[in-house]
């Protein structure tokens, strides 16, 4: 018995034999590619994977250090990984590119009214590289689907057989750096400056940067000098960007300048409903819309959100309501949230309506004034974790059961008036997103 079999049936001991069996007994050590520092374990599926490496990993490495006495890296992976990357590996070199994702394309990327402009100009350029928008810089916040965008284009120039290279500013300095040790500079020069298509995410990161930016300008002048396309990626527009040379600066407008911004509720929708018809994930229409006011404004919140649905509905054999999602994203939710005061509420409600944020808390009767109070105290209720006394208290109100009475009405006012319901579902999405 090798010491990786040894280990999980010391693990089998202290735990209950019902996950043992639907879990661990489906592990199989690798004991000729495992090293003194490296344990590595292959699953039969990425959900057994996945759970064992957020339940049972530390609990693998202490067993391990019990064993032989050092700390080991615990690696869960599918076993075909390995040689699928070693299949691919000469693919990737000849194309002479990196990282880029063949699932980033312009068909699987939802566009709405945040990213209509930047869709567009992407697009635009996949179709005439080097010719218009050279170079696009696009910026926004994260997980809004800059790098979706950028790597769809590089898919399309790939596919046409052009020499793409999609890299990070990070990588791009630790290349360089690496060449001016080994003192193999024009293999740098010739790698970078020789493609015909230059993808680069997080320019801003060049940012007080002396040496790197002298390089990178002499790389970005020698590819638009050749007609190649240069596209960039940042978190701010040019101009915001510190610690940039205005040579470079003055460069990243030259073609054009795109941003992206946070998605609006529908998009967000209809984002989610196509994430589940890639993952074959089956929601309601509930339970999209709950999920779509609650994450923040960081699109790729969604894909691990609906990973994280899909693994506790397969492991723990129930279905996906929106009970069950509440519960399951509980955490998650608190946690963005945390920022959130019924004061910040209580204002964008307001903005939002053009009232002032003191005739929400007043004792107005008005229509308007009404309405604008049963959406805060519903949001507030919803977002927050204050009491309903605490409710009471900041809404001018005589006690908890008239909050109590308020969300009955409010719950009753959303079953029964779309127009509320959908006005409800607005506001917490512009609220969730601005946190």
């Amino acid at each position: 018995m090798n010491i990786g079999q040894e280990v999980l049936k010391a693990l089998k001991e202290e735990i209950s034999e019902l996950e043992y069996n639907r879990y661990i007994r489906h592990l199989s050590y690798d004991i000729k590619k495992s090293t003194g520092d490296a344990a590595i374990f292959y699953a039969p599926n990425a959900l057994v994977v996945n759970w064992i490496k957020n339940k049972y990993r530390e609990k693998i490495a202490h067993l391990f250090e019990i064993k032989n006495g050092s700390k080991v890296n615990i690696k869960i992976t599918l076993k075909n990984t390995i040689e699928k990357r070693k299949t691919k590996k000469n693919v990737e070199v000849k194309q002479n590119s990196s990282l880029l994702n063949p699932s980033h394309s312009f068909d699987n990327f939802m566009v709405g009214g945040s990213n209509q402009f930047a869709y567009a100009a992407v697009k635009s350029v996949s179709e005439n590289a080097g010719k218009v928008y050279n170079p696009l810089f696009i910026y926004g916040g994260v997980g809004l689907g800059k790098t979706h965008l950028m790597q769809a284009a590089g898919n399309v120039f790939q596919n046409e057989g052009k020499v793409v290279i999609y890299t990070t500013v990070e990588q791009f300095l630790n290349d360089f750096i690496r060449h001016v040790r080994n003192k193999t500079m024009e293999r740098f020069q010739e790698k970078y400056r020789k493609c015909d298509v230059l993808l680069i995410d997080d320019i801003q990161f060049l940012s007080n940067k002396e040496g790197i930016q002298e390089e990178f300008f002499h790389t970005f002048e020698a590819l638009k000098g050749a007609g190649k396309q240069i596209i960039l990626t940042a978190d701010k527009h040019p101009k915001k960007i510190g610690g940039l040379e205005a040579r470079l600066q003055s460069r990243f407008e030259w073609g054009l300048v795109a941003d992206i911004q946070p998605p609006e509720l529908e998009t967000k929708i209809a984002i989610i409903k196509k994430k589940c018809e890639i993952n074959k994930v089956k929601l309601s229409e509930d339970i999209v819309n709950y999920i779509a006011t609650v994450i923040d404004s960081n699109v790729r919140e969604i894909e691990g959100i609906l990973s994280k649905l899909h693994a506790y509905s397969q492991l723990m054999h129930v279905d996906i309501d929106l009970d069950f999602t509440k519960n399951v994203l509980k955490d998650q939710m608190n946690e963005n949230r945390a920022n959130l005061t019924m004061e910040t509420i209580t204002q964008i409600v307001a903005k939002d309506l053009n009232i002032k944020p003191s005739e929400i808390r007043s004792k107005g009767r008005s229509k308007n004034i009404v309405y604008a109070r049963r959406i805060s105290i519903y949001i507030c209720r919803e977002l927050t974790q204050n009491t309903m006394p605490q409710l009471a208290q900041y809404f001018g109100m005589k006690d908890h059961t008239a909050i109590s009475h308020t969300i009955k009405k409010i719950n009753s006012l959303i079953k029964d008036d779309e127009d509320f319901k959908v006005k409800i579902d607005e506001l917490t999405n512009k609220i969730t997103s601005s946190s």
